[in-house]
This record gives structure tokens, C-alpha cells and sequence, in this order.
């Protein structure tokens, strides 16, 4: 006959040490969606702002036609945007072409547990994109970094003739 008389504080001491080495812990999944087109210092700085609220980040990134359908084509593909945003450390997981609209299924598949976006959108915007996360109250905006835009660099480079631009030889 099996003695189980040690076995709730086996598995209490065993519960006790996998938890003091983080084995059981739940980690705080964030996710949060982005264009990331010529990642610079402002995609840098909301990335870093997202992992604050938690212990896993998880960035999807939007499909270039659907950037297309209410801004501009990026300049860097898809794929290119997955290496550039693969290469920052705070990043856990990329989701490539992510759905503009955040889902419940989108949620639940990845276990989502908190939707960050920046502060730059309207409250009609967040209600359209953020619909499911806000009903949910999973969701938060932090600060955009005005600084520094796609955009602003994309305007830079057109108000530059190439007389101006010198490049190495």
C-alpha cells in the first residue's frame, strides 16, 4: 500500500521551489500592433513603455495592404519590418500580419493579457481597432513620442534635393 502521508508537503515544497525559480509564475503577456516602417528611436521608446506593464511582449505587426487602406504603403515590406523589430531585445514574439481590428480570438490564442497603444489616436479610432480590448478592460494607451514619426523622417528626406544629400563613395 502507498504512503501518502509525505506527499502534500513533497508537493508543497516542490510548488514552493518551482515558484521561487519563476517555473510557475504567470507572466504578464502585453500586445501591442504597429506599421514599424524604418524602425527608429519613437517605435524604440512605445515598445519599452509596453514591457513596463508586464513580462512578455508580443508585437503585431500590420500587413503592408492594410497599412495601404488608411495610410500609405510602407517603405519597408512586411518582412522587413519583422527582421528590424525582431532585432530590438524587448521583444518576445512577432505576429506578422496581424489583424487591424483587435479579436477575441486573437486574445485567447495568444493569451493575451493587456492591449497597449499609443495616446495618438482618436477616441472614435480606439473605439473602431481596440473594440474587443476595451470591452474586456485590457486595454491602455501610454505616451507617443512626438519627436520622432515615420512620417517626419519621410518628410526630411523629400525636403532634401539630391544636391544636399552627400553620400559616401
Amino acid at each position: 500500500m502507498l504512503d501518502i502521508r509525505f506527499r502534500p508537503i513533497t508537493l508543497a515544497v516542490s510548488l514552493l521551489l518551482s515558484s521561487s525559480l519563476g517555473m510557475y509564475a504567470h507572466q504578464t503577456r502585453v500586445y501591442v500592433d504597429m506599421v514599424a516602417d524604418l524602425f527608429h528611436y519613437g517605435h524604440v521608446n512605445f515598445l519599452r513603455q509596453a514591457k513596463e506593464h508586464g513580462d512578455y511582449l508580443i508585437v503585431g505587426l500590420c500587413a503592408d495592404e492594410d497599412v495601404a487602406s488608411y495610410k500609405r504603403w510602407p517603405i519597408l515590406t512586411l518582412e522587413e519590418r519583422v527582421k528590424s523589430v525582431k532585432a530590438c531585445p524587448l521583444v518576445d514574439e512577432i505576429i506578422p500580419g496581424c489583424p487591424l481590428c483587435i479579436t477575441h480570438e486573437l486574445i485567447e490564442q495568444y493569451k493575451i493579457d493587456l492591449v497597449i497603444h499609443g495616446d495618438d489616436m482618436s477616441e472614435e479610432q480606439l473605439a473602431y481597432y481596440y473594440a474587443v480590448p476595451i470591452r474586456m478592460g485590457i486595454f491602455k494607451t501610454v505616451p507617443y513620442t512626438k519627436a520622432i514619426s515615420t512620417s517626419e523622417i519621410i518628410t526630411r528626406v523629400q525636403k532634401r534635393s539630391p544636391n544636399n544629400i552627400t553620400l559616401p563613395k
